[in-house]
């Protein structure tokens, strides 16, 4: 789900090796995995007093960041929590505090009539689909031009078909569960919405049981229409008439 270790720990070794005593606060969804990964560190030779773990929801991270004796934060997730650190920081007295924020992004791709479709579509597939379109990297809007669409769209479909939904720990999956419920409702009700307008153009069955959301394709006018990240396997596609447009 969206690189839990290599992001983590990414920003814990950073401040580490700056010199600074770091308070960790993972996403509360993958906070196994980050307490794993400082128990590494401590055994690796990070002193406890230098790395502290302090799992837990948004209210541990809202704390974190009201402390006065925080003197930096680096932060990855959504970008209406990082508008929320911002004001925080701006909020307070002293010293300006630094803050990186690495938020979301409609992450865009673009087909012209020159490029090879059977490349096109297994980068397309793997970038929107798997790991369940979790990742800050995926594939979220897709555009085609004009003259290449129909074929195109034609072997999306049928490559989509092929993709097997299920357990991550088999081989032979390729599309695995969403992170939790919320995710699973929020996600589904996006791509619902798009159905009830008229703009869904294909969605796999998902299994019942588990946290799964059926990849889907969506068709919208322009990249202005995608208001928000959608953090799963959904795909965004429109018709361009040519490069320019």
């Amino acid at each position: 789900w969206n690189f839990p270790l290599a992001i983590f720990m990414g920003q814990v070794t950073a401040a580490l090796v700056a010199g600074n005593a770091v308070l960790a606060k993972p996403a509360e969804q993958t906070s196994l995995i980050a307490t794993y990964a400082a128990q590494l560190l401590q055994r690796a030779g990070v002193p406890g007093e230098v790395l502290h773990l302090l799992p837990g929801d948004g209210r541990v991270g809202a704390r974190l960041v009201d402390d006065a004796r925080i003197s930096g934060v680096a932060f990855t997730g959504s970008i209406e929590t990082a508008w929320s650190i911002n004001r925080t920081l701006a909020a307070r007295n002293g010293p300006i505090v630094p803050l990186i924020a690495e938020t979301g992004g409609i992450n865009a791709g673009v087909v012209d009539s020159t490029a090879l479709p059977e490349q096109a579509i297994r980068d397309a597939i793997a970038s929107s689909f798997q790991s369940a379109g979790q990742r800050c990297s995926a594939l979220r809007v897709l555009y085609v031009q004009d003259d290449v669409a129909d074929v195109l769209l034609t072997m999306l479909y049928g490559a989509m078909d092929e993709l097997s939904l299920g357990n991550p720990w088999e081989l032979s999956t390729d599309v695995g569960p969403v992170i939790n419920e919320a995710a699973q409702q929020s996600i589904q009700a996006y791509v619902d919405k798009a159905r009830a307008e008229g703009r869904l153009l294909k969605q796999l069955p998902a299994p019942a049981q588990g946290h799964f959301v059926g990849p889907a394709v969506i068709e919208v006018g322009g990249i202005e229409d995608v208001e928000q990240e959608v953090f799963g396997p959904v795909l965004a596609v429109l018709k361009a008439q040519d490069y320019d447009d």
